[in-house]
């Protein structure tokens, strides 16, 4: 009802306008034929509505979808693009993982999560590497101090303490100037709640079979709470 009554009186509004100014110009010209609009006769309604309307600034609503759109179009490439250093520093192509959904993490061998996170994360791997899963762990020092390790350390501590199976790759930076380009990339694709920054060890991406990253979470958030989501991407029931 609101809007509708909006429509009108704007409608009555430019009907009124037209209808004032003609009288206008009749008053104030010398020829009768010689009127604000160049002649005796009214434009339509229609016409002049459209015109006068088309002077009203956009809505609001229409220049947030713009920048929405034209941020959504800016954002290509996917994580397949990537090449990482493995944990004993040989190259690797992220792009033998197309097709796969990937959780990816940074990891820390001291911290208070990390009984929990190592515990879960193997259990998922478990459940689900043959349908297509691959976590990907990325041991990171900037938090804490809590991964002072050496490669070598970290992936004996996480393989002989927790079972893990997936790969663990070279240390990185996941903030700051030096971070590995990869989590520039996850950062920029999937912002946090206060932030791109990733706030603590044990931050996850999941990324879906065509390398797109589709959700983040928190430190606190543990690996078997995503469980669904892991699933919806794998198409599993």
């Amino acid at each position: 009802m609101l809007c509708s009554s909006s429509r009108l009186f704007h409608r009555n509004l430019a009907v009124s306008a037209i209808s004032s100014s003609f009288q206008l110009s009749k008053r104030f010209s010398c020829n009768p034929k010689h009127t604000l609009f160049g002649s005796s006769k009214v434009p339509s309604f229609s016409s002049s509505f459209i015109t006068i309307r088309a002077n009203f600034p956009r809505p609001i609503w229409s220049s947030l979808r713009s920048e929405h759109t034209m941020a959504s179009q800016s954002k290509t490439g996917s994580i397949h693009d990537f090449t990482v250093k493995d944990a004993k520093g040989n190259d690797v192509d992220l792009s033998i993982y197309k097709g796969k959904v990937l959780l990816i993490v940074n990891v820390a061998s001291q911290c208070g999560l990390t009984n929990s996170n190592y515990t879960e994360l193997a259990q998922v791997y478990e459940k689900y590497k043959t349908q297509g899963l691959e976590i990907l762990a990325f041991p990171c020092n900037q938090f804490g101090a809590q991964e002072p390790g050496t490669n070598e350390e970290i992936v004996e501590f996480a393989c002989t303490r927790f079972k893990a199976e997936y790969p663990i790759f070279d240390k990185v930076d996941v903030n700051g100037d030096k971070a590995a380009p990869v989590y520039k990339f996850l950062k920029s694709s999937k912002g946090g709640l206060f932030g791109d920054s990733i706030k603590w060890n044990f931050s996850k991406f999941l990324i879906d079979k065509d390398g797109n990253v589709v959700d983040r979470y928190a430190p606190t958030t543990s690996p078997l709470s995503i469980e669904k989501d892991i699933k919806k991407l794998l198409g599993v029931a």
